[in-house]
């Protein structure tokens, strides 16, 4: 309506409450669509709550089994790992580790290459360049290339003016020159160092000094540099390679191992070497780790079942529709949370999606596992089995027998965790190749652990999902849960939810209902307004009437 509306003059008719009578029953027929829609997008941000859910259970459990930066063979909760003298060397162990107790002998810990000035370098008064650092130096240039395992064949020479630059800019375009090496001048007790970054003899440092000034160069004259070889202090040879020193250890009767650095892993056990000496390093099968694990993992399965399960069998309140804006008004805020709870409630009762999604899941969980290498196919057989069922739940929670879960450990480790993460090989199911993809698929679930196999299940339903309802806010999310987790959507579906879709066709179906309302109250203005001129003009012609008859 435009504009400012007098209506009754003439008649003494209210207008305008005649008018908003005659349209009450019209906008209704727009507020059941409007509340339609207002149920569709409380829908949307219920999948979408949930399916949020289920990526944070996933990533979620992943991190707590380690399984976000590795794979299942170097997860380092699986074994115990004791060392005799941690001051010597500290020990973890990868899950292929092999039990057994190991004596070990440093002799020799790995180390970088390093050269220093034995002495005070400056002679001059500053430091400002290195003519007045060099008492000796006044013009010229100090020139010099340093070779490296990263340049090898290609020095990188350097060159300096004595006036213009100082052992800071030295040190800086060394440093820049990514040569993996590091120089360092420390002015507060006036000496240079430069050494290799990483230990082991496959890093090397060669350093060509062609600077003359006096006679003298600038490395071994002006720098001082020296090294210590083998408790013996010498000075650095010009053009000569120099390289890092490797760890010298014995592990059990393989003797004489090198290793370029001081961490590295042998048969599974990764070792921190700190100073030479002897220990005995044990290891073993962390039973209590391995059951903590599981039973974190179970916990929160369980939470997430419990949680998707009261989803599907909430209680649909069919009185509580959403509220119009008009009821709203009428209405506390209290009381306009109180009902749009109701309003919200059952949203995704029995929903076919995650229905199914749920079933799915269940099976996989019960379904044995093809191909096992261990003594376990079947999650029953390591201790872990359903709970009852409960009337008003959808069932499928588990529930751990803690002493046969812990002698499955005990007698087999390696074999639960197959069960549980075992990643299927394509190259060992017969006939793979000729497959459908939908034989595929099966063969693959049947050849995958337990765990592994319900976070596919999971993923495929939340695939669904997010056709169905959309990402939300959500993108980077699913896209940590599976890097190509949205192609489908964004290929088939362009991006744009069943849900989202629907919602554009409401707003232009509200859009067209609410055009249709205003020519239809203009219209019925335009019939009272007539009707008031006819009243008008009847009563004007009915006073002169009067008037003329006296």
């Amino acid at each position: 309506m435009s504009g400012i509306r007098i209506g009754g003059m003439a008649s003494g008719m209210d207008t305008e409450t005649m008018v908003k009578e005659l349209m009450k029953a019209e906008s209704a027929k727009v507020d059941k669509v409007e509340q339609s829609k207002q149920l569709t997008l409380w829908r949307q941000e219920a999948y979408n709550d949930l399916n949020k859910d289920f990526a944070n259970f996933i990533l979620d459990t992943k991190k707590d089994f380690g399984l976000t930066t590795t794979s299942v063979s170097n997860l380092d909760w699986v074994k115990g790992v004791t060392s005799s003298n941690e001051s010597i060397a500290t020990a973890s162990a990868a899950a292929n580790a092999i039990d057994g107790t190991y004596n070990i002998t440093v002799h020799k810990l790995a180390d970088t290459f390093s050269a220093a000035s034995k002495s005070n370098i400056t002679t001059g008064t500053d430091k400002t360049s290195i003519a007045n650092q060099f008492s000796d130096i006044t013009t010229g240039t100090v020139t010099f290339s340093i070779e490296t395992q990263k340049n090898e064949g290609t020095p990188q020479t350097f060159t300096f003016d004595v006036t213009t630059k100082s052992m800071d800019d030295i040190v800086k375009e060394i440093n820049n020159a990514d040569l993996g090496v590091t120089a360092v001048y420390d002015s507060s007790i006036d000496r240079f160092f430069i050494q290799t970054e990483e230990t082991g003899s496959e890093n090397w440092i060669k350093i060509n000094d062609t600077t003359s000034i006096d006679g003298k160069n600038f490395i071994n004259d002006r720098l001082k540099l020296a090294y210590d070889n083998g408790g013996v202090l010498t000075d650095l040879e010009n053009n000569t390679q120099k390289l890092g020193e490797d760890a010298l250890i014995d592990f059990g009767a393989a003797t004489n191992i090198t290793q370029s650095s001081n961490q590295f892993t042998i048969n599974g056990i990764d070792l921190n070497l700190k100073s030479t000496g002897s220990i005995t390093v044990k290891t073993d099968t962390d039973v209590d780790a391995i059951y903590a694990k599981i039973s974190s993992f179970v916990e929160k399965y369980n939470a997430l079942i419990d949680k998707t399960g009261k989803k599907l069998v909430e209680k649909k309140y069919r009185d509580y529709a959403p509220l119009t804006a008009d009821q709203k008004k009428e209405l506390s805020d209290k009381d306009v949370e109180r009902w749009e709870s109701k309003a919200k409630s059952g949203l995704l009762r029995s929903d076919n999606t995650y229905t199914r999604t749920m079933s799915n899941m269940r099976i996989g969980l019960y379904e044995a596992v093809e191909g096992v290498s261990g003594s376990y196919e079947n999650l029953f057989d390591i201790g872990i089995t359903t709970e009852k069922y409960a009337t008003g739940t959808v069932g499928g929670k588990l529930q751990i027998d803690e002493e046969d879960l812990k002698e499955a450990i005990r007698n087999d480790a390696d074999g639960v965790l197959d069960l549980l993460f075992k990643q299927a090989d394509t190259s060992s199911i017969a006939g793979y190749d000729v497959m459908t993809d939908a034989e595929k698929e099966k063969a693959v679930g049947q050849n995958s652990g337990l765990v592994t196999r319900l976070y596919d299940t999971m993923i495929d339903g939340m695939k669904e999902v997010i056709n169905k309802a959309g990402t939300g806010d959500d993108v980077t999310l699913y896209r940590n849960v599976q890097s190509n987790m949205l192609l489908d959507f964004v290929k088939n579906y362009s991006s744009i939810s069943m849900i989202d879709k629907d919602i554009t066709s409401v707003n232009k179906k509200i859009s067209d209902m609410n055009n249709r309302l205003t020519k239809l109250e203009n219209s019925y203005w335009k019939k009272f307004t007539a009707m008031e001129k006819a009243i008008a003009n009847m009563q004007s012609q009915s006073a002169s009437l009067a008037s003329m008859l006296g």
